[in-house]
């Protein structure tokens, strides 16, 4: 590992310390526990991962692994599970992962309820992206929440971005087309447009959302597009809830998973690409700028298991 690499393996494992207690060790006092894989000891084990925001589905797909891979591999020692475990969760995040498109220029649309911490993902991720060699333009379409043009004009700042903004109140629209025009004049890579964050009703969300795919679609058709939905870790199961609503009202193909040094919810990540079959392209460990890391599906289950 390079000391890079090093550092930020160090600062995941620190993010998801309390996701760490709230999962693995239950699951290691179960193991110690139990000498025998037999029935009580899936049944205890069941429990702790349903009460560690696994939910029923995932649960139920884990121990069903187990089962086989116990026959397959003629397993009788407990301390075996936990590696069986983590290969169960390795494998359910990488087989949902799609590669970046590089080969166009692409447009970001961030989606997400109020409070999730979209604007600062934004920010954080325009940062990432430019010091990875990119051009970034980032789009204030929120323009319904006065503070959020505010705050995201000092972040790209903060990131040393520029960034396309209107006036409150004025009309997404409006900021997403001219956006477009900086985009293609100015010769960007990406474009990022923050959405406003309002769930009251899926109607809403689906007309607001619809318009901008529209003009983007008029606009700018030749550039790549995807959509990325920030879910806040530490609302647990709810974070499903939101994303399916999400998914019924716009084709989602990238989670960002916020805030998950602050809770023992991170757990929450498996179900969600499990059931929604959405990857995660980005995790939040942290409040500094540069504490939002790519996602990496083995280093992510290793820092919450070792």
């Amino acid at each position: 590992m390079n000391n890079d690499k090093k550092g930020f393996f160090a600062k995941l494992k620190e993010g998801l310390t309390k996701t760490k207690k709230n999962l693995t060790e239950q699951i290691e006092g179960v193991i110690f526990q139990h000498k025998k894989i037999d029935d009580d000891f899936l049944d205890e084990l069941e429990e702790i991962l349903i009460t560690s925001d696994m939910g029923v589905e995932t649960t139920m797909d884990i121990i069903e692994y187990i089962k086989e891979e116990v026959k397959k591999r003629k397993l009788e020692d407990t301390l075996e599970i936990k590696n069986v475990i983590k290969e169960y969760l390795i494998n359910v995040l990488k087989e949902n992962e799609v590669p970046d498109v590089t080969d166009k220029q692409r447009v970001i649309l961030i989606v997400g309820v109020n409070g999730v911490g979209k604007t600062t993902s934004i920010g954080k991720i325009a940062y990432r992206l430019k010091l990875s060699g990119n051009k970034v333009i980032v789009a204030a379409a929120d323009t319904f929440r006065a503070a959020a043009v505010e705050q995201l004009k000092e972040w790209c700042q903060r990131a040393g971005v520029d960034i396309i903004a209107s006036d409150q109140g004025s009309d997404p629209g409006a900021v997403v087309f001219d956006a477009i025009q900086a985009a293609k004049a100015r010769k960007s890579d990406i474009l990022i447009c923050d959405t406003a964050g309002r769930l009251h009703n899926k109607k809403n969300l689906m007309n607001e959302l619809s318009k901008i795919f529209k003009i983007l679609d008029r606009e700018f058709s030749e550039a790549h597009i995807d959509v990325y939905l920030v879910i806040d870790a530490t609302t647990g199961q709810n974070g499903i809830v939101q994303a399916k609503l999400f998914k019924e009202a716009c084709n989602i193909n990238g989670l960002i998973l916020t805030k998950l040094d602050g809770t023992a919810k991170g757990g929450i990540a498996f179900p969600i690409v499990n059931e929604l079959k959405i990857p995660i392209k980005y995790i939040g460990v942290g409040e500094l700028i540069d504490d939002l890391q790519d996602f990496n599906a083995q280093d992510f289950v290793n820092a919450i298991f070792e």
